[in-house]
């Protein structure tokens, strides 16, 4: 392997080391599921607020009913939203809705199941027991309780408890924007006419719709072509965002513009050849805050290579680790060769065994421009570089693809 070439560990960690976290925004809550916390909120109340009942039934003192049956009476009730502002007396009993407030001297509830009632004499018909079918006052949270961690991304659960705890605002890190640059004279968007040596273009509508799904904001910009003037506007346009992905172009071919216009807009080459597969010619470039990664223009090869460098590098803008997608063991169905100098990312059907668990089966056509192939797969089997021949049963290590979000 020359030395030129990086292994997948070292252009990553290189591309995260250069993404600090975008700095925060404050959104409603009802916009933050989703959304990467900045400042854990504070509940400014306690919930609930005071001792509840869980149940519709009748509050009471359980000394007043040390055997059942027994009858008390019935002096009020209070139902959800209201209240009995009286202190309970002996030998009496307020009936009570799921919600409501105890009465004060209650400590128990007995549900209407288990009374019976004529006119405001009601009989206890199972005992009491302190406590049953109450909610405590601050059993859910209490005013400045701080569930919510910085760092987490939002839930539909997280934005119900922000609400319950009466929050109406939160600071999440601002959504990075990220521009989309294909290049190429024989690029056309679906739908327009298609030349005799063109080709339709995927790769840039489908690194818009990863960005969404990772949390960012897309900027797709037109295809352009093999013009270097051309491509340097696009460059300077893109280098405002928080990250430029350029598709195509940035190996080193005659008709490869992209890293002459960037070194001709003053970018430094950090990188543009990693040892894997798909996806050898991958560039990466800075010049002050900008930053732009580079990826293969084949589209399984640009898909690959986003999730193992374009995911990370938005979870580092938005306060995450980003650290590189978790693999899980599973075992081949069949024999595969030895593997060469690049580490390879191979698309897989996984199956699960009732014996030897999850299984794994390699796609027999493994080509880089083949999106049915990868349409169809649920994994990419993980192997190393130099890895030798594998035999049917042996286990392996594969990147799940239905846990990714956007994938």
């Amino acid at each position: 392997m020359p030395p030129s070439m990086l292994t997948v560990r070292e252009a990553h960690a290189r591309v995260i080391a250069a993404f600090p976290a975008l700095p925060g925004e404050i959104v409603s809550v009802a916009d933050a599921a989703g959304r990467v916390l900045v400042v854990p909120p504070v509940a400014r109340l306690t919930q609930p607020p005071a001792d509840l009942s869980a149940m519709d039934g009748y509050a009471m003192r359980a000394e007043d009913v040390p055997a059942a049956p027994t009858t008390l009476r019935m002096v009020g009730r209070s139902p959800a939203g209201g209240s009995y502002d009286h202190a309970l007396k002996p030998g009496e009993t307020v009936r009570i809705f799921t919600g409501a407030p105890l009465p004060m001297g209650a400590d128990s509830i007995v549900i209407q199941e288990d009374t019976r009632a004529d006119g405001d004499k009601i009989t206890i018909l199972e005992a009491p027991r302190p406590g049953r079918h109450i909610r405590k006052a601050g059993l859910d949270f209490t005013a400045g309780d701080s569930p919510l961690k910085a760092g987490r991304i939002l839930t539909t659960r997280d934005v119900a408890l922000a609400a319950a705890m009466n929050v109406p605002w939160l600071s999440v890190h601002r959504k990075p924007r990220v521009a989309i640059l294909s290049t190429g004279d024989e690029l056309v968007m679906p739908g327009e006419p298609v030349g005799r040596n063109q080709i339709v273009s995927s790769s840039g509508l489908a690194v818009a719709a990863l960005v969404r799904a990772w949390g960012g904001e897309p900027t797709l910009f037109d295809i352009a072509r093999d013009d270097a003037a051309l491509i340097q506007d696009r460059i300077a346009a893109g280098a405002q965002h928080d990250l430029l992905i350029t598709l195509g172009g940035a190996s080193v071919g005659d008709h490869d513009l992209v890293q002459d216009a960037l070194k001709a807009q003053g970018f430094t080459m950090d990188f543009w050849r990693i040892a894997m597969r798909p996806g050898k010619p991958l560039m990466f470039a800075a010049k002050d805050r900008a930053r732009v990664l580079g990826l293969p223009g084949n589209p399984v090869s640009t898909m690959v290579c986003a999730l193992l460098f374009l995911k990370p590098a938005m979870e580092r803008l938005l306060g995450q680790p980003g650290g590189l997608p978790a693999t899980v063991s599973a075992r081949l169905t069949v024999d595969v060769k030895v593997n060469d100098t690049r580490e390879d990312y191979v698309r897989s059907k996984l199956s699960r065994d009732p014996e030897r668990g999850l299984m794994v089966e390699p796609h027999a056509v493994q080509d880089s421009s083949m999106l049915s192939v990868l349409a169809r797969c649920d994994a990419f089997m993980v192997r190393p570089a130099h890895d030798p021949a594998r035999k049917a049963g042996d286990v392996v290590q594969v990147i799940e693809l239905a846990g990714l979000p956007g994938y």
